[in-house]
Order: structure tokens, then sequence, then C-alpha cells
């Protein structure tokens, strides 16, 4: 929706082919004035030149520079907060899947468009003559559409490239802006050849085709004028337009292991039997942020500035949610969040949330967590509001959860063994001895040391040991399935 008007946004890339585009906004804004919701639509068009080598539509042309300016628009129109794109090219089609994969924007199918309208007005018609270019025809782009019962007749080889390809190709073809004589004449020769093998609707497989529809019809053609259709199909879909693709934004480097140990947790918990089924991730990985212990415990750099503009990064590349795998970051958040339009998931409430909702039958929670953390009471406050109490080690314990952390042999210097791990054991048991029977593993470099776990014993006692990452984990997962 734009921002500024409140009405749905639609972006036209240009340039692919300028007359057949032009139609097609020219009849999308036709189109809009006809429905009586039509002040709901706002129409961004943008064209910019291309280099594109030899006959496009040549059976081997080579599309890069067309990918490459289609997704280059796609990411201008991402930026300009646009709906959903409209991309009037055929050709372009027959790589739609590989664009749709790297954006979020929907992109109106205009071969689809051209299903859906001969299915209602054309049901009993089975038999379809295609005009479309060498490069379409080899690709099979409407044999990916139109299976049985449906048959696709092209015309005859001669005629496809003597005719058709030479009526909008050709030096005095319709791309180059010649409307009437020979090329209208070429045309109609090749809907005339698919007519002899039978053809009963003809559908123009390139936008250029469309703006000479009448010329043809007028000679008893029956084709589609398929940039109409097009464009109606557009209005019509707005409201049932795919959902974009969910993104998950990561501040990462705070720090880098538990970054890339967050990304396994949210892999690990996405039931996907295939890559393309896993979540798209967004990190902006910073291990320059400053300290955030060293600020909440003395006259370290303040690291607000550092962590908005991460955030301020996530959000312009249009992740729909925030995730920061740092307990101690989290003494920020409520600074960094009125500024932001998208949310950041809060890890310290939904530890705390998933307690209330497994563990209500316990009173006590220990947590285990930097010296910043604990003197900033992040934790502290947000068990304030349940009916649990909230204990920390003594000093002498806190201690070597600090040396645990940032010891020169701790997890942050790259130790998962011997020393650092030894120090968080005896901090671990010392908060179970003092009652605690859910154990908050709040730094998240300790679950590299100690694996959650809801039922670990020391000497004769079972308490839950939770990692706060695979919670917001579990959750960004369920958050995407929404």
């Amino acid at each position: 929706m734009n921002r500024k008007t409140g009405k749905q946004c639609y972006g036209i890339i240009g340039g692919l082919g300028a007359l057949g585009c032009a139609d097609i906004f020219s009849k999308l804004v036709k189109a809009t004035h006809a429905y009586s919701d039509s002040d709901q639509f706002d129409i961004i068009f943008e064209q910019h030149p291309f280099e594109a080598i030899g006959i496009t539509g040549g059976e081997n042309a080579n599309q890069t520079s067309r990918k490459m300016y289609v997704f280059n628009m796609i990411k201008v129109f991402e930026e300009r907060k646009v709906d959903a794109i409209i991309l009037p090219c055929f050709i372009s089609h027959t790589f739609i899947d590989e664009l749709k994969a790297e954006t979020r924007l929907p992109i109106v199918d205009i071969v689809e468009a051209q299903k859906v309208h001969i299915q209602k007005k054309y049901p009993a018609a089975h038999r379809l003559g295609i005009l479309t270019s060498n490069y379409s025809k080899k690709k099979a782009l409407f044999e990916k559409y139109f299976t049985s019962p449906y048959e696709l007749i092209y015309p005859r080889q001669q005629v496809q490239n003597e005719c058709l390809m030479e009526a909008i190709y050709g030096p005095l073809g319709l791309r180059s802006g010649h409307l009437r004589g020979r090329s209208i004449e070429l045309l109609y020769k090749s809907c005339c050849d698919l007519m002899d093998q039978g053809a009963e609707i003809i559908m123009p497989g390139l936008t250029e085709i469309s703006i000479v529809v009448k010329s043809l019809r007028a000679r008893g053609v029956p084709i589609i004028d398929a940039n109409q259709v097009y464009a109606e199909y557009a209005i019509e879909s707005e409201k049932n337009l795919p959902a974009k693709t969910f993104k998950i934004g990561i501040i990462g480097g705070v720090g880098p292991a538990a970054t890339t140990d967050f990304m396994n947790k949210i892999i690990h918990h996405t039931h996907a039997k295939k890559d393309q089924e896993h979540i798209k991730m967004i990190v902006e990985h910073n291990p320059q942020i400053p300290d955030r212990t060293a600020n909440l415990i003395g006259a370290g750099i303040d690291p607000t500035i550092a962590l908005y503009s991460a955030c301020k990064r996530l959000e312009a590349d249009d992740a729909d949610i925030i995730t920061i795998p740092c307990n101690t970051a989290h003494a920020f958040v409520e600074r960094i969040q009125p500024y932001l339009s998208i949310p950041i998931v809060n890890m310290l409430f939904e530890t705390v949330e998933y307690i209330r909702q497994n563990f209500s039958d316990r009173k006590i929670i220990g947590l285990l967590a930097t010296t910043g953390t604990v003197k900033s009471r992040v934790y502290h406050d947000m068990v304030a509001k349940t009916n649990f109490d909230l204990i920390i080690p003594d000093d002498d314990f806190q201690k070597k959860v600090m040396n645990a952390i940032y010891g020169e042999k701790g997890v942050k210097a790259g130790f998962t063994e011997g020393e650092c791990k030894d120090d968080l054991n005896q901090a671990l048991e010392h908060l179970v001895k003092r009652g605690a029977e859910v154990i908050i593993l709040g730094c998240t470099e300790l679950p590299l040391l100690q694996s959650e776990n809801n039922d670990f014993h020391i000497g004769d006692r079972s308490v839950a040991i939770l990692d706060p990452t695979a919670i917001l984990a579990r959750k960004c997962v369920a958050l995407s399935a929404r």
C-alpha cells in the first residue's frame, strides 16, 4: 500500500518493447477507471534504455541484459514500496521464476492472465494459435500454462520466420513503429496459417501485436487483445495477489558465533523438504557494534546508534521482522523500536512467555547472563510481570560466568570446552542449590557450552535449561507460517 496515498500501487517495468509497454500502461489506466473502486490504485511507470544484443526474440538470443534490467527495475520498485510488479513482456516471463525467487513483490503473470481469460470467455476452445517469438517458443513458455485439454498451434516454420518475426523485428516491423502496411500483412498471413491449421482462438505472445488487434479483427481474425486481458487481470486480481515471501532480518556480529548458531536453529526448526522451503534471512553482520556490556556497566561507547543503523538497513531490505541474537542488546530495544516500521521480536519476552506456558508449576528462575544484562535488569523487568521469582549468581559465581564468556579461554575467544565450560557448570550448579527450577542461558554464546535441556539432572535435582536463541528461532518459524 502506498504509504503517502493509502492506495494500492503498481509498478510497471517499461522499456521491454517500448510500444507494447506503453499500450499496456494505457489500457491499465483505462481499466482502472472502468471499476467503481478505481480510486484505490496508483500506477508508477518507469522506463530506461538497456542494451540488447541482436534480435531479442531470436531463438538463441542472449537474455542476460534483459534479466539484469528487469531485476534492477524490481529493486527500484521495492525501494519505492509498490505493492505489485506489472511485467509487460512475454520473453521476460520465460525467467519469471528466477525473478520471483529474488523479490518479495508479487509479479502479475501475463500468461496466467491469458489462461484465466480463455477459460472464462472461451471454455469450449481447446486449439489455441500462438503468435510469439522464436525465443519464447523454444523455451516452451505457453506449454507451462496450457496443458491438456489444450493443443497449442504455432505458425509453420517458414511463416514463423519470414512473416511473424519479420512483422515484429524487421526494419518495417511493429517494434520500429510501423503499425500499418507490410507489418500488418505479414501478421495477417501468420494468423491465416494458424487458422488453416485449425486454431479456434489466436493468442498474441508479443505485446506489440495487441496494438494492431483491431486491424486483424476487421479481417475476421479471432484474436485476443492480450494487453487488455493483462491490464484487466491485474486490476481484478489486486485483492488476490500472492503473499510476499517472509524474510527474517538478523542483526549479526553480536557475537559472531551466536549469529551463525541462531541461523542454524532457524534452519533446524523449519519443516522443509527442500532448499526452497526454508525461510529467507537477511543478516546485517557487524562485529564492530560497540560492546553492550561495556556500556551498561561502565563508560563503554553507547551502541544505540550502531544497533539502530543495523535495524534501518534491515528495514530497507524489506525484512518483515528484526531479531537480535544477543540478550544484552535487548537493553537498548525500547530506545530503538519507536523509530522502526517493523517489529523487533523481543527474545527476552518470548523466553519468559515460554516459561509461563510450559513451566507454570515452577516458581524460581535462575539467570546466567553477562553482568551488563544483569545490571540492566531487562530480565528482571520481564519476570516482574509474572508470578515467578528471578535469582542471579552471587558475585564470585557471576565472575565465573563472565570468565566463561569473555575470558582468555572463554566462548567469545572461540573455546567451547575446558575452563569456560567448567565455570559455567559451577555457576549453574550454584543457582540450582539456591532453588532455581528453570535456568535461562541469558547470553547467546552460552548455548554453545550447554545445550537446551528440559530435564537436566544435577545431583538429585532436575531443572530445565532454556536457550533463548532456540526459543526465538522457533518463534520466527511460527511467524513465517502465518
